[in-house]
């Protein structure tokens, strides 16, 4: 079978490799769609310290059973499943304090497992456990269900900073990711939602896309006066910093409200991992700032149930797609911002 196999940084291979066993405690899957992200451009160019290669790449999986191991239940061939990406430990402190996402001994599927750039992919024991495996609605295509796992991740970083009826919601990033914030934002009830981001291509594909109520761009404006202009001169609820970049980090908490709220959602390069924080200003304004890293097997059980039932679609999010031997195409694609998601179909 084909897969897309990382060997170090910018030596990423399509290769042919023999199709993978099923153990008796694993399900195997036929990848129907792998879709792609701003981590797989990360990879290819610097690596993961987690990765151990040569590994096969992809995280946002979605497939067809085909077969099932002797001690699994519950799984039949011909079920569409969802795959989880971040696989906690499901048994350290902080698993069993319910927080999941950070567990202090996840592995990761496409790091320590071998990814979905592939034909097929062996669902490991690990993944099982914590059941992470996931029953795709029938109303709902296997393209759609590969976006969850990003999904996912947006849904952790909103209940952690509890947005809801009447906030406003700036989010940072006219990314893949930013979409889904915005529309999410909006099924949890947010009564005003802007988007900024400083490439204007980029910003106007998303803003077509989702329809924020305020677009901004941050290479023609002061984006912190502009918030302001456009709350009153109060501020917003919350901001959700979904870029990696410093200074949105910085302008997010100028321009939060009394009492908002601050999602740091994309990480920083480790090159570059600081900020200048006005210390008075979350002193005085008694503002909350909350990291937000990956998602819980439960986010992406909700995830799909939002796309299943229409609150949150994103299947119009999907503007590229390319087969496997095309998977280095698709990196190239994200990193410059030519489509809002992309997504690999072996």
């Amino acid at each position: 079978m084909k897969v897309l196999r990382f060997y170090a940084p910018k030596d990423v291979r399509i290769e042919d490799v023999p199709e993978p066993e099923c153990g008796p405690d694993e399900v195997k899957l036929r990848v129907r769609n792998c879709s792609t992200c701003g981590t797989d451009v990360k990879i290819f160019n610097n690596g993961h310290q987690n990765i151990s290669p040569p590994r096969i790449m992809g995280h946002e999986v979605a497939g067809e059973v085909v077969e099932v191991g002797a001690d699994v239940g519950g799984w039949s061939v011909g079920d569409r499943a969802q795959v989880i990406a971040a696989v906690p430990c499901g048994e350290c402190y902080e698993c069993r304090k319910g927080w999941m996402a950070v567990c202090e001994n996840q592995t990761s599927v496409g790091y320590q497992y071998e990814g979905g750039f592939a034909e097929y992919l062996i669902v490991p024991r690990q993944v099982l456990k914590v059941d992470g495996l996931n029953r795709i609605p029938d109303n709902i295509g296997f393209d759609e269900a590969s976006v969850a796992e990003p999904f996912a991740c947006a849904i952790n970083a909103q209940e952690l900073i509890s947005v809801g009826d009447g906030d406003t919601v700036v989010v940072f990033g006219a990314g893949p990711i930013g979409c889904i914030h915005i529309r999410l934002a909006r099924a949890n009830g947010a009564s005003g939602v802007f988007l900024i981001d400083v490439n204007a291509e980029r910003l106007k594909m998303s803003a077509d896309a989702v329809q924020p109520d305020e677009v901004i761009n941050g290479s023609e404006v002061d984006v912190v006066e502009r918030v302001k202009e456009l709350t009153g001169g109060r501020g917003t609820d919350v901001v959700i910093t979904a870029t990696a970049a410093n200074v949105a980090q910085e302008q997010a908490i100028s321009m939060a409200a009394r009492r908002g709220r601050i999602s740091f959602f994309g990480g920083l390069p480790k090159t570059n991992p600081y900020i200048q924080c006005d210390s008075n200003l979350v002193h005085y304004r008694e503002l909350m700032i909350m990291g937000a890293n990956g998602s819980a097997p439960e986010h992406n059980k909700r995830a799909l149930e939002y796309i299943s039932t229409g609150k949150v679609p994103v299947k119009d999010l999907i503007t590229a797609r390319l087969p496997l031997d095309r998977a280095l195409e698709a990196f190239d694609i994200v990193a410059k911002g030519e489509a809002i998601k992309v997504t690999i179909e072996p």
